[in-house]
């Protein structure tokens, strides 16, 4: 009986938690629409949501969203933890919608559902406002009810980014546009281990870092992988870095390139909307003894899109080479 007694004290405890949690002034109004005092929540999100905008959530499916009411239903101690570790909504707004651009109006508490559906699969399904670093490009959706889902991820960075807030104001950054890499493979890579090499990338665009997966055991892997980073008024180079995956002592270097970016995105900026044009090339990086390409790189308007495909052979290393595609879209596209 003392167990039970225990475990009940310990729920309750935490039902008094999640109770103080709503009374907080951000948690008094949807996370997605501002409709006052809601009495729905995402437990694996970590917001509070009125009755309209949980209808959508619902719809999202519980690998993404899963819905409960705060006082109908009966919520887990890891449910209740979640949701307190999140903080509520101000400080999941602050990761989900970091990146809204520059002009979007969020849907108000009488928007239609269809307004109301689009803002939240941009914001959670589609992750159109969240911070890139922060993105999850792989494709769980797949996944089954109860596995972990890729928003598990995204709560564990509030971890990090909650035990070291800064003013609001602090190192704020205006952005241009977003860039869309896409890390195609890499060929004759550097041995790490004793045979092999456990191959993975990071790119780093000013203070924001993306990397794609660990490939296993391949000195020729394959990603097919697309990062996304947003491109501030003041860029500098995409700076990228090949990596051997190690479990128990630092991850070892690979090799390395920087990428001139000024070739894509000035061109890009020249021409403007680049779906007025038909296919054409509008630029170039020309290849020379200063940077790793392998060949000239055009920029090229494809489909209504500005790409830029480039080969590049990796520096400070003893071989290996990378195959990337880029593809410029403007905050306003």
């Amino acid at each position: 009986m003392s167990n039970l007694s225990a475990d009940f004290r310990r729920h309750e405890s935490a039902k008094s938690r999640l109770k103080d949690l709503l009374l907080q002034k951000d948690n008094q109004v949807c996370a997605d629409c501002g409709a006052p005092d809601p009495k729905w929540a995402s437990a694996n999100i970590g917001v509070f949501i009125c009755l309209k905008c949980s209808g959508v959530h619902r719809s999202l499916g519980t690998h993404i969203s899963k819905v409960l009411s705060i006082t109908l239903d009966e919520w887990s101690d890891d449910e209740i933890d979640a949701m307190i570790e999140v903080g509520g909504n101000g400080s999941a707004n602050a990761i989900y919608e970091a990146f809204i651009p520059v002009g979007y109006t969020k849907p108000g508490p009488s928007a239609s559902h269809e307004d109301r559906s689009k803002f939240i699969r941009s914001k959670y399904e589609l992750q159109e406002f969240l911070k890139p670093s922060l993105r999850i490009v792989s494709n769980n959706s797949s996944k089954e009810p109860g596995e972990s889902s890729y928003f598990e991820e995204i709560v564990d960075s509030f971890r990090s980014s909650n035990s070291s807030k800064k003013s609001p104001q602090e190192g704020m950054v205006e952005f241009m546009g977003l860039l869309k890499v896409k890390v195609i493979k890499g060929t004759n890579l550097a041995v790490r281990d004793m045979k092999s090499s456990d191959p993975f990338i990071t790119l780093t665009l000013g203070q924001q870092t993306a990397k794609t997966t660990v490939i296993k055991s391949n000195l020729n892997p394959v990603w097919n992988e697309e990062l996304m980073l947003s491109v501030p008024q003041e860029y500098g180079p995409l700076k990228l870095q090949v990596f051997d995956h190690d479990i128990i002592s630092a991850n070892d270097l690979m090799g390395e390139v920087e990428i001139d970016l000024q070739p894509m995105i000035t061109s890009a900026m020249a021409f403007g909307d680049a779906k007025m044009f038909e296919n054409m090339q509008i630029g170039k990086w020309l290849k020379s003894d200063d940077n790793a390409l392998i060949d000239d790189s055009a920029v090229v308007i494809v489909d209504g899109m500005v790409k830029q495909e480039m080969s590049l052979k990796l520096q400070n290393v003893e071989s290996g080479e990378l195959y990337l595609e880029l593809e410029w879209m403007p905050l306003d596209q």
